[in-house]
């Protein structure tokens, strides 16, 4: 280890010509690299150095899976399965997974919900593994350290929200509280200051409702009110990011099928139109789960009830529409039921 924060980068090169050297280490290096010395471990934990890697496009996309975890050959299924967060990078085309959160060594919270931005994944809110209630937890994972660092808990318990993150900023709307009473409340946190601002709320009611962010624009899509469980709705509502918090939100008709729960099978299709990533192939309608990782998706689901997960990648063209479609061949640790997931830019 250095002794002295203020050394080289690298011994013997311009600052310009190393800095350009650990822009192009793949981000599974980093956590060995940050272990070089003090001036690397707050360099490769910055933010103006992760945003100088996405500006020379040395980022790299992967999907953070909430999986079920595979049990012990001798033991035989009881209650629900424990969760935990697997990693698939499209390009390598490898699985790893990532350690468990400290204080739910046994398996995610049930129900959680997972969001990424400026490189790291947050877990929040969800059920207590052991108890069932609600949670107002938020944890956040750094790919550099490998290590989980409890942030400021949600305002108030709410399960089955809408999430999206960009450029920093989570958005939370809709879902419901402790009560099942569906809410339309919303909120956005903000990593750097690790603080929670209250938005207006939306026009009604969403529970089960599904997060997506589209070019400035965070949009919540279908959910139902309390008092009609399971109908959901063909509207959808969308909040210009740019805006103050006092911004309202704009519904849109018709931006949903009814009969489909949006739950984790929000796509965008060619013309900008909400499309369901069950409908692309017969193998994922069931529990069907897509994350969109730019030129490609990956798709996890089944044929049908009881029948085996199955994974599917899909290559994108420019116009948004799908292509080929590709079975994966997934290792039998990473085949379990995919509940939901998130694109991490690394």
């Amino acid at each position: 280890m250095c002794t002295q924060e203020f050394v080289e980068l690298i011994t013997g090169l311009p600052e310009e010509l190393a800095l350009e050297c650990l822009t192009r280490l793949h981000y599974s290096a980093h956590g060995v690299a940050s272990r070089v010395c003090k001036r690397w471990l707050h360099l490769l934990q910055s933010r103006d150095f992760y945003y100088h890697r996405r500006k020379t496009r040395q980022t790299h996309k992967a999907a953070c899976l909430v999986q079920a975890l595979p049990l012990p050959s001798e033991s035989k299924p009881l209650g629900s399965p424990s969760y935990g967060i697997s990693v698939f990078d499209s390009v390598t085309g490898t699985w790893d997974r990532v350690h468990p959160i400290p204080k739910y060594s046994n398996g995610l919270p049930l129900f959680c919900q997972i969001a990424s931005t400026e490189g790291k994944v947050f877990v929040m809110g969800g059920w207590d593994p052991s108890s069932w209630e609600p949670l107002k937890d938020v944890f956040m994972y750094d790919f550099t350290t490998r290590r989980w660092t409890q942030c400021a808990d949600m305002p108030s318990n709410r399960s089955f929200f809408a999430v999206g993150a960009v450029e920093g900023r989570i958005f939370v709307a809709g879902g419901h509280d402790e009560g099942k009473n569906a809410l339309s409340s919303a909120w956005v946190y903000d990593i750097k200051g690790n603080h929670w601002t209250e938005l207006t709320r939306m026009n009604e009611e969403r529970d089960e409702c599904e997060g997506i962010i589209i070019g400035s624009e965070f949009w919540v899509v279908s959910g139902y009110d309390t008092e009609s469980q399971g109908g959901f709705k063909s509207s959808a509502e969308c909040y210009e990011l740019g805006t103050s918090g006092q911004c309202k939100w704009k519904r849109v008709e018709d931006a949903w099928r009814v009969t489909q729960c949006p739950r984790s099978c929000v796509g965008v299709g060619q013309n900008g139109q909400f499309t369901c990533w069950a409908a692309c192939d017969s193998a994922v309608r069931v529990g069907a789960c897509g994350v969109d990782l730019g030129e490609r998706a990956l798709l996890t689901g089944s044929a049908y009830q009881g029948a085996p997960h199955g994974f599917l990648l899909v290559e994108k063209s420019k116009g948004g529409q799908n292509g080929k479609i590709t079975k994966l061949e997934v290792p039998d640790e990473f085949s379990g039921f995919v509940q939901s997931g998130c694109c991490v830019e690394i």
